[in-house]
């Protein structure tokens, strides 16, 4: 019933049929708000928050607990969370599988969680694979895959991610560079470059057979921040060879085809991705432009109008594009 307040505001003339009518409406049908996001955040640090007091409460009670009992209760957390979630699971589908319930996802990444701490724990604890540190993160990783893919969960997709960036890292990274706390080297460059080109090889065979689409993402995500990171590593580590301006190309194609593969998904976050790594490494290559004319004020002159000017035009580009892509 339509507050009698607006009624007598109506029958003074003071507000309007239309007014009164919007009125009437929104009391009849309420807007409301929706905490969908804010619950679901919650929900996915209170796992994450069980977990890491789990990890503490056995850390600091090991020596009365016991590796066996320790390794038992992760297992038999990670076998209860797999069980349920089987039992609850939909069929599988290359398409988009919804959750068939508001617990399913929390409970799935507790049981891979749960997974991952166990492989760790049992390395830690018995050294189960030896030296061979990469089959402690290679096993993870193809787990994680699996079960990213099966259940259709995308956080788990992003751990698996992450183990094959970390798998990749231990694998090849000679044991003295971790010694020697130098990271400067050609090895790693090289092996986060082929990461980059398996993740964004990764990104287009999802849409391409449209296995999992909704995956691109994710693959597309760490797959172009990685390459222009490496990328520009590479120059900056070539810097005085003719390697680096082989570096600054692959930039370059890269920008051409995260912007037309942007442009057609209509995606202004990799859009503006592309404009801001390539700003980075446009304006490396005018620095040393500038540095190699010798004058050492007349550089720092050249350069203050660049940052100047080319700040204003970054500006004006990502709002043409903004509309450009709203129009298209």
């Amino acid at each position: 019933m339509i507050n009698n307040l607006y009624k007598n505001l109506h029958a003074e003339a003071l507000i309007s049929d239309e007014s009164l009518e919007r009125l009437r409406q929104k009391e009849e049908k309420p807007v409301l708000f929706s905490v969908h996001w804010e619950i679901k955040t919650l929900l996915y640090v209170g796992v994450l928050l069980l977990t890491a007091g789990l990890g503490v409460l056995i850390y600091e009670n090991i020596d009365s607990i016991g590796h066996q009992f320790v390794l038992l209760l992760i297992a038999l957390i990670c076998i209860g969370c797999f069980a349920y979630c089987q039992k609850k699971a939909l069929p599988f589908n290359t398409e988009k599988v919804n959750s068939p319930n508001a617990y399913f996802d929390y409970i799935l990444l507790l049981g891979s969680l749960s997974f991952v701490t166990f492989v760790g724990y049992l390395q830690f604890a018995y050294g189960v694979f030896g030296t061979n540190y990469g089959m402690a993160t290679f096993v993870p990783m193809l787990v994680l895959f699996f079960i990213a893919y099966y259940f259709d969960h995308l956080g788990i997709l992003n751990m698996a991610i992450a183990n094959l960036a970390v798998w990749m890292g231990v694998s090849v990274t000679p044991k003295q560079l971790l010694a020697d706390n130098n990271f400067n080297s050609g090895t790693i460059i090289y092996t986060y470059l082929l990461l980059s080109i398996l993740l964004l090889t990764g990104a287009w065979l999802t849409q391409h057979f449209n296995f999992k689409k909704h995956f691109k993402f994710s693959y597309q995500h760490y797959g172009i921040h990685v390459a222009y990171i490496t990328l520009l590593a590479g120059y900056f580590h070539y810097y005085d060879s003719g390697l680096a301006m082989v570096f600054m190309l692959g930039i370059l194609l890269l920008s051409l085809l995260m912007y037309r593969d942007a442009y057609k998904s209509k995606s202004f976050y990799f859009l503006l991705l592309v404009i801001l790594y390539s700003y980075i490494a446009v304006s490396s290559l005018a620095v040393r432009v500038f540095l190699s004319m010798g004058d050492t004020a007349g550089a720092v002159y050249w350069m203050l109008i660049y940052v100047i000017g080319s700040g204003i035009g970054l500006i004006l580009l990502l709002i043409n594009l903004n509309k450009k892509l709203k129009t298209a």
